[in-house]
């Protein structure tokens, strides 16, 4: 998998069944899937936090942590070229300091890794004004994928031959 996605936590479906991204919001993670030509199948997906916090409450700084170096690893395992980041849990990974309203779709690279934050799906399915915002960034995702493979051909293409000199 070249792209990975980090959601937030397990949500009930998901707890019930070890998947991410199960029930209405793995159906439009899907379907925002398919308006880029992938599948479930194409990309990685994980969450910040492995089980599921209580009452869905938002997950503590200190679960965050505990979390961590299992996600440090499967991170590691992937190699992932670009890591989508949905909702702002998963945002804090690449970016502080800032709001996920302010800098969803702009991507940042980091070590060999470009970052891009989006709101969470499950926000497109709560808040309507979400969702066009959703759509519209998942469509930046092919352009920056190709836009890495582009810099990573030329940094790996051999350099142009040198022209000698008669003197």
């Amino acid at each position: 998998a070249r792209i990975m996605f980090i959601g937030e936590a397990p949500g009930f479906h998901e707890d019930q069944q070890g998947r991410p991204f199960v029930g209405a919001a793995g159906d439009y993670l899907e379907q925002l899937l398919a308006s880029i030509n992938m599948t479930r199948q194409d990309v990685y997906i994980a969450n910040v936090i492995k089980c599921r916090p209580p009452s869905n409450r938002d997950p503590q700084p200190d679960e965050v942590s505990a979390c961590r170096p299992y996600l440090d690893e499967q991170i590691a395992l992937i190699k992932p070229k670009m890591i989508v980041t949905l909702g702002r849990f998963s945002m804090q990974l690449a970016f502080s300091g800032v709001t996920i309203s302010r800098i969803h779709g702009t991507p940042k690279k980091v070590g060999d890794v470009v970052y891009f934050p989006m709101f969470h799906p499950a926000a497109g399915l709560h808040q309507a004004r979400f969702r066009s915002l959703i759509e519209q960034d998942m469509l930046k995702i092919s352009q920056v994928l190709a836009d890495i493979e582009s810099i990573e051909a030329e940094a790996s293409a051999p350099p142009p031959p040198e022209q000698l000199s008669l003197f």
